[in-house]
C-alpha cells in the first residue's frame, strides 16, 4: 500500500519536482543514480518518491532487493511524465531562441571590410534595424562553425571557388591625381615608391598583388626607387591617397575612390589576377534567417556594382 497522506485533489498535477525526480527515477530504476543526476541525496529523492505515491494513491515502484521495479500505474506515469517534459523542453527551448538577439557574424579580409563592404553596410542594418552584424576582419581563414561565424567573402583563385564569384579580381596601378603628371609611361614607375602589404605570415612575396600586372606589362624585373611596406591594404590604398607613392589598385575594392578622382590609374590597362571573392555560408546559417538574407545582399550589392 502507499504511503497515507492527503491525496492531490483530482484534475490537480503534483508540484514539478515530485514528476522530475519520478522520471529520473524511473529512467535509471534507481533512486541513487536519480539523486546523483539531480544533485540531491538519495534520501530526498526516495521522500519525494514516497510523497508522490501518497499523493496519487497507488505505487509507482516495486522496491525489490537492491533493484526497483515499475508497476503498471508506474509505466502509465512514466510515459505521460517523460513525452510532457520533452514538450516543454522544447518549447522552452523555442521561446528562448525566439527572445535571442539577433545576429549575423561575417568573417573576411581587412581590405574587402574597410574598402567594399562597410562603406555599404548601412544599407543592410538599415533594411534590418534588429539585426547586430559583427565583423571579423581577418587574413586568417577562420573555422566557420568554431567561431560561430554564419557567412565568409573569401579571396580565393577562381579555380578554387565554389559557385559563381561575387567579382572577380583586376589589379593596376593607382596613384593620387598630382602624382599622375609624372607617371606617362611603366618605366616611370622606376622613379617612385611602392606601396605594398607584407604577408610575413601567409608565405607571399610584398609585391605578390603586383605580379599579374607587371607580367602583362613585360615588367617581372622592375625595381621602384623605394618601397613603403604596411601590414593593412587599406593602410597602403591611404598612403597612395596622400600621394605618397603608386598602389596596386584591386578592383572593385577600389571602384568608388577612381569615381571620386581620389585615386588615378594613369598607365590605363588592367590585369586579370584570376582571384575573386566567394560567399561561403556555415552549417549554422541555415537556420538563421538574417544571415540568409545578409548573403543574398551580399550578391545583389555586387550586382548593382558590376552594372553601375
Amino acid at each position: 500500500m502507499p504511503p497515507e497522506n492527503v491525496k492531490t485533489p483530482a484534475g490537480e498535477l503534483p508540484p514539478l519536482e515530485l514528476l522530475r525526480s519520478f522520471e529520473a527515477a524511473a529512467r535509471r530504476l534507481s533512486f541513487t543514480l536519480a539523486a546523483g543526476e539531480l544533485h540531491l541525496t538519495q534520501s530526498a529523492v526516495s521522500r519525494q518518491i514516497q510523497q508522490l505515491e501518497a499523493s496519487l494513491g497507488v505505487l509507482l515502484f516495486e522496491r525489490r532487493h537492491r533493484a526497483l521495479v515499475l508497476t503498471e500505474a508506474g509505466g502509465v506515469l512514466q510515459r505521460a511524465v517523460t513525452d510532457s517534459l520533452e514538450r516543454l523542453r522544447d518549447a522552452t527551448a523555442r521561446v528562448r531562441a525566439h527572445a535571442a538577439p539577433r545576429q549575423v557574424a561575417i568573417t573576411t579580409t581587412p581590405g574587402f571590410a574597410s574598402l567594399w563592404l562597410i562603406p555599404r553596410l548601412a544599407r543592410f542594418t538599415g533594411s534590418h534595424p534588429q539585426v547586430d552584424v559583427r565583423v571579423s576582419a581577418t587574413l586568417d581563414v577562420l573555422d566557420m562553425e568554431r567561431s560561430r561565424i554564419d557567412v565568409a567573402v573569401r579571396l580565393m583563385p577562381i579555380a578554387r571557388g565554389l559557385g559563381p564569384a561575387l567579382f572577380e579580381e583586376s589589379v593596376m596601378p593607382l596613384c593620387s591625381p598630382q602624382l599622375a603628371t609624372v607617371l606617362r609611361t611603366p618605366s616611370d614607375l622606376a622613379q617612385l615608391t611602392l606601396l605594398t602589404v607584407d604577408y610575413p605570415d601567409h608565405g607571399e612575396a610584398p609585391t605578390a598583388d603586383w605580379e599579374p600586372w607587371l607580367k602583362l606589362m613585360g615588367l617581372e624585373d622592375l625595381r621602384m626607387k623605394t618601397t613603403l611596406r604596411f601590414t593593412q591594404y587599406a593602410d597602403a590604398v591611404a598612403a597612395a591617397v596622400a600621394g605618397q607613392g603608386v598602389v596596386i589598385g584591386r578592383l572593385p575594392l577600389l571602384r568608388e575612390l577612381l569615381r571620386e578622382g581620389r585615386l588615378v590609374a594613369p598607365l590605363g590597362e588592367g590585369a586579370a589576377s584570376l582571384r575573386g571573392y566567394f560567399v561561403e555560408t556555415s552549417r549554422r546559417a541555415a537556420s538563421n534567417r538574417d544571415a540568409q538574407d545578409f548573403a543574398q545582399w551580399l550578391r545583389e550589392e555586387a550586382e548593382a556594382a558590376r552594372r553601375g
